[in-house]
């Protein structure tokens, strides 16, 4: 072999164990690098899980630092998270995001969850209404009405029509959090996120109508255009909008019986009617009148 050739291979060699020895001591030395860099930084975290509506407390939080990438609104400061309220649930070890927390003197429990602009309404449901008690916080439901319509078709019996739809339940029941375990649990009162006018149809509905609860996917937010329907239509499989809604029928007019036209009046032109004239004659103490008729005649 070539005496050559052998000592540029083992040139090579040499030269390639050097540059592995170098890259894979910076590979090591990297990540010591950046950890010692970001060893500074101190987050506040949870010291333990943490439920919704709950307020922190001192014992609830701690200062630990933080090795990697700094997540966006994370706290640094204990003072800026004690006393504040948990709107979505934190998890132990876990870093508290300003957008998870209510603000300052908001408080807790189920206030901390309503968005600015809604309201909570509480609905009265039992078993059959609250979904056999699978309509927990978190999920989306249609609200159904059943009930007469004032000055309505008493013929067409109870109306049903979908009164809202995609509304989000903030709670259900007087706990206000979500069931860990997942099984349905019967409650008295669900509390919906609403506007202030969907409150207010709320509020007559529950008193003058019966109320009933449809789940949905919280991920379907399709409203669906419905036109309800009346007890009668069970019957008979009409479909469509209740008669009520349209005008009431009438009974179509009689025809009416050909008139014949009125036949032309030709106007006959009457002579004007003649005057007589009298006359008197008087002989010495007597007095005759003698009357003549008028022939016209003479003019």
């Amino acid at each position: 072999m070539n005496k050559r050739f052998v000592g540029v291979l083992a040139f090579a060699f040499v030269v390639a164990s050097v540059a592995s020895l170098l890259l894979y001591r910076v590979l090591v030395n990297r990540p010591q690098s950046a950890k010692a860099a970001q060893s500074g930084v101190q987050l506040a975290v949870a010291e333990h899980d943490i439920q919704v509506g709950s307020v922190l407390k001192e014992s609830d939080v701690k200062l630990v630092d933080w090795p990697g990438a700094v997540p966006v609104g994370s706290l640094t400061n204990l003072q800026d998270v004690v006393g504040r309220g948990v709107t979505t649930p934190i998890f132990a070890q876990e870093p508290l995001i300003e957008s998870r927390l209510a603000p300052k003197g908001a408080g807790g429990g189920l206030a901390a969850l309503i968005p600015p602009g809604m309201r909570a309404f509480a609905v009265r449901v039992n078993e059959v209404v609250g979904v056999a008690g699978f309509v927990v916080a978190g999920m989306h439901v249609d609200v159904l009405i059943s009930g007469n319509k004032p000055n309505g078709d008493a013929r067409l019996g109870t109306l049903s029509r979908t009164l809202m739809q995609n509304i989000e339940v903030l709670s259900a029941g007087q706990d206000f959090k979500k069931d860990q375990e997942g099984k349905p649990i019967a409650v008295q009162v669900v509390n919906l996120c609403v506007t202030p006018e969907q409150a207010e149809q709320l509020s007559l509905a529950s008193n003058m109508t019966s109320i009933q609860l449809v789940l949905r996917n919280p991920m379907d937010r399709e409203i669906a255009k419905t036109s309800g329907t009346a007890l009668e239509y069970l019957y008979t499989g009409q479909k469509g909008k209740p008669a009520e809604a349209l005008p009431a029928p009438t009974a179509a007019p009689r025809p009416r019986p050909a008139v014949e036209p009125a036949k032309p009046v030709i106007a006959v032109a009457v002579p004007p009617k003649k005057e007589a004239f009298t006359m008197e004659i008087i002989q010495g103490t007597k007095k005759n009148e003698t009357k003549f008729e008028n022939t016209g005649e003479g003019k």
